[in-house]
């Protein structure tokens, strides 16, 4: 293994791409593509069917068993194109200035392309300790399909030095992430006829004044939760989603449903929150029945992932910066699989990828040949160790 630049990388990140793995859609033909590859490379194989038909992870080994060794962990779904103003074909990986442009290419199809280039480039047979790679589905969607892989491995009493998982932080190491909480502010209200509305309750006001609470809440979270400032944003964020309610404009709408999320550091609970939350739906419930009117608002969880704090002296975190070296390291605002590597498997976890979030999701997508020669580099001084 060498730190040089490796041009294979972005020919299999060009193939990656190519494949339209959007979370609503089958990761089938991506998966099955990078197992006969790693097979080809002498890896073992384990193809796990994912919660639902057409979804798959991947886990594969290179080396011996029964020994510790490092895993590598990335996402195969993508997020949708749909209503992007894209200026190339986001399905095809696009060079211009140096960008290769495409949906996937850095979150996170650049990273599992190198970990690919890592696999096709060591010795298996002279490994002391192996490598494996983790490709889960439907990360996007709330880090869904990894669960199952993770229930599997624990089950079986699987162990690792650890999992470094490639979202892109610009090759800097990630010691810990904020968790999410999903939910849902279900508001019902009472239907009537537009032209009397005093004979309803309107859901759509009951949300109204809920998303008032949310605000409040937001603001207290900012001036007075717990903070830490080696996160970019050092307090938790709470954001308001979606709103669905109402069916016609003549009718007083029955129900209403907001969905919201809290980012909360590693230690926050969300349980105080949303007790101040039930505790303003209680009172605003109250007042429309006071009136005579039928209302509820109902607060309940529908997603969510765990916060990520590895300990400072875990040697996974020691042998991530000395690979990582002059990148430094840092705190991530947005979510990933580590903290399930963590919670589930009880795996010391970091994040380190190629590239910037800031990039993901967006139109235009794009990672460059030097982020992949960067992290191609950064895996090879890691699996140096394994030797």
């Amino acid at each position: 293994m060498t730190g040089e630049p490796q041009p294979e990388t972005a020919e299999t990140l060009a193939r990656l791409v190519a494949f339209k793995t959007v979370s609503r859609d089958s990761n089938e033909a991506l998966i099955r593509d990078i197992a006969q590859t790693l097979s080809a490379h002498g890896a073992e194989l384990r193809v796990l069917p994912g919660i639902q038909p057409g979804k798959f992870n991947l886990f594969a080994r290179l080396g011996p068993e029964g020994t510790s060794g490092l895993i590598l962990s990335g996402h195969s779904d993508v997020v949708p194109v749909d209503g992007q103003d894209w200026q190339t074909d986001p399905f095809c990986l696009t060079e211009r200035d140096g960008k290769l442009h495409a949906r996937g290419a850095v979150d996170m199809k650049g990273f599992i392309a190198s970990a690919m280039t890592a696999a096709a480039r060591l010795k298996p047979h002279k490994l002391r300790q192996p490598l494996y790679l983790a490709i889960s589905h439907d990360e996007e969607i709330g880090c869904v399909g990894v669960r199952s892989m993770l229930e599997t491995l624990a089950g079986e009493g699987f162990t690792a030095a650890g999992c470094i998982v490639g979202e892109p932080t610009g090759m800097q190491v990630a010691s810990g992430h904020k968790n999410k909480f999903a939910g849902c502010i279900c508001c019902k209200g009472e239907p009537a006829h537009s032209a009397n509305p005093a004979l309803g309750c309107n859901a759509i006001h009951l949300a109204a004044d809920m998303i008032g609470e949310l605000r409040e809440l937001q603001n207290w979270l900012r001036d007075h939760g717990m903070r830490d400032a080696a996160y970019a944003v050092p307090h938790a964020t709470l954001n308001i989603g979606t709103i669905a309610g109402g069916t016609f404009l003549n009718i007083v709408p029955e129900s209403c449903d907001i969905a919201f999320e809290f980012r909360l550091l590693p230690g926050e609970l969300p349980e105080p929150l949303l007790s101040r939350l039930r505790q303003a739906a209680g009172r605003l419930a109250a007042a429309a029945q006071a009136q005579g009117r039928h209302a509820s608002i109902e607060i309940r969880q529908t997603g969510g992932y765990p916060a990520l704090a590895i300990a400072e002296d875990a040697p996974l975190l020691t042998m991530a910066r000395e690979a990582a070296g002059s990148y430094g390291e840092c705190k991530v605002d947005f979510g990933t699989e580590a903290g399930l590597f963590a919670q589930m498997a009880a795996l010391p976890a970091v994040v380190c990828g190629p590239g910037s979030i800031d990039r993901a999701h967006r139109p235009g997508e794009f990672i460059t040949r030097s982020e992949l020669d960067e992290c191609d580099a950064f895996l090879a001084r890691l699996i140096e160790k394994l030797y």
